[in-house]
């Protein structure tokens, strides 16, 4: 199982939770999953200590740089050594790296797809080799069916695709100390809480939410008591900060940065909001559900799939600060709307249970395991 990343977040979330599962045996199933980190020279990398400190194996592929080659020595002697029944990529990075040292005739290889990003070139180069790369998986498995529709047109056999939904476990409560401590920190006593959580890049759409808080305190004028909360960090972060000081937003806008512990800012909050131009199944929209909170967010992927307007969700058009303003008020003046859709909202991630998950992805393996490896 391969992770491309230095915090537990996006991607790395449902691997963990597959992980856990598989460890704690409630299935029954014999499956021993070794996790394989990619690990830069002079790269702090929090993951890996915090994977140190559960009961997982782990394997450490060093690397000095992007495209560094010399990783598939490391990777062919990993296979060598473990004779994989399955190979479970989670990026395109490990996708294409796995198609290039030949590791996807070591065993029945699973590529599991999270979307793409528009960030660093590498990345985008990284994409657009997946045209290469994830045809030749016994299976690709995606979050929504919007992907699924993606990767058909990367080349992907139709009947290769499977949609699993990631998964969701139950948090423990958040304190009234705890609430009351963070509301303190930030000032919001008095205020009604605005909360987005996610990684600070262009196409999840921060910019537009700024535009949104702009536009709410124009049209409430001196009723205006709301605060929005920005959890997270990201390469957008200094270009959002400037357009909030732009915006003369700074008394009502706060950005915490990257937390490792989200579930007590879903705790203080009023209402979720999930600006993005593109997603698929997001853990923090889950995340916000299953803490029961309203949610206003843009008709964007897979998003639709899970969400329906009017009936757990208030969905808005993305890029459109007025539509969303609009929606945000109409829960901060509706309070028993915002009850119905959150209990509605509730009741729904149930259905995500880690163990679901697991049993759904350890099916997929049943399916490959008598099928020959494509060439």
């Amino acid at each position: 199982m391969f992770l491309e990343a230095t915090t537990i977040a996006g991607a790395v979330k449902p691997v963990l939770e597959f992980a856990r599962e598989a460890a704690e045996n409630k299935s029954g199933l014999a499956i021993n999953p070794v996790l394989v980190l990619y690990v830069r020279a002079r790269q702090e990398n929090r993951l890996l200590e915090l994977i140190q400190d559960k009961d997982i194996s782990i394997e450490v592929i060093s690397e000095r740089r992007a495209f560094d080659l010399r990783v598939i020595p490391q990777l062919r002697k990993l296979a060598r050594g473990f004779q994989p029944d399955i190979i479970w990529t989670n990026n395109t990075k490990s996708h294409f790296l796995i198609f290039l040292s030949g590791l996807h005739r070591a065993g029945k290889w699973i590529a599991f797809h999270h979307g793409y990003t528009k960030e660093a070139w590498r990345t985008k180069v990284y994409d657009e080799l997946d045209r290469f790369s994830l045809p030749r998986a016994e299976r690709v498995v995606t979050v929504c069916n919007d992907f699924a529709r993606q990767l058909q047109q990367k080349g992907v056999s139709a009947d290769r695709i499977r949609v699993v939904r990631n998964p969701l476990r139950p948090s423990l409560l958040v304190t009234e100390e705890e609430k009351n401590h963070l509301r303190a920190q930030f000032g919001l006593q008095n205020a009604s809480v605005l909360l987005s959580v996610g990684r600070l890049s262009r196409e999840k759409g921060h910019a537009d939410l700024l535009q949104t808080m702009e536009r709410l305190r124009e049209t409430t004028g001196d009723s205006f008591h709301s605060r929005l909360l920005i959890v997270g960090d990201g390469p957008e972060r200094r270009n959002l900060q400037l357009l909030c000081t732009k915006l003369k937003l700074q008394d009502c806008v706060t950005f915490t940065g990257h937390q490792a512990d989200v579930q007590s800012y879903y705790a203080i909050a009023d209402i979720f909001v999930l600006p993005s131009h593109s997603e698929g199944s997001p853990n923090v929209l889950l995340e916000a559900m299953g803490a029961g909170l309203p949610i206003v967010a843009t008709a964007v992927g897979g998003l639709p799939e899970i969400l329906s307007h009017e009936v757990n969700a208030l969905l808005v058009s993305k890029q459109d600060p007025e539509q969303m303003a609009a929606a945000i008020a109409r829960l901060l003046n509706d309070p028993p709307l915002g009850e119905r859709l959150a209990d509605a909202g509730r009741g729904l991630v149930v259905q995500h249970s880690p163990l679901a998950y697991f049993r759904s992805v350890v099916d997929i393996f049943n399916e490959v395991a008598g099928e020959s490896a494509p060439k």
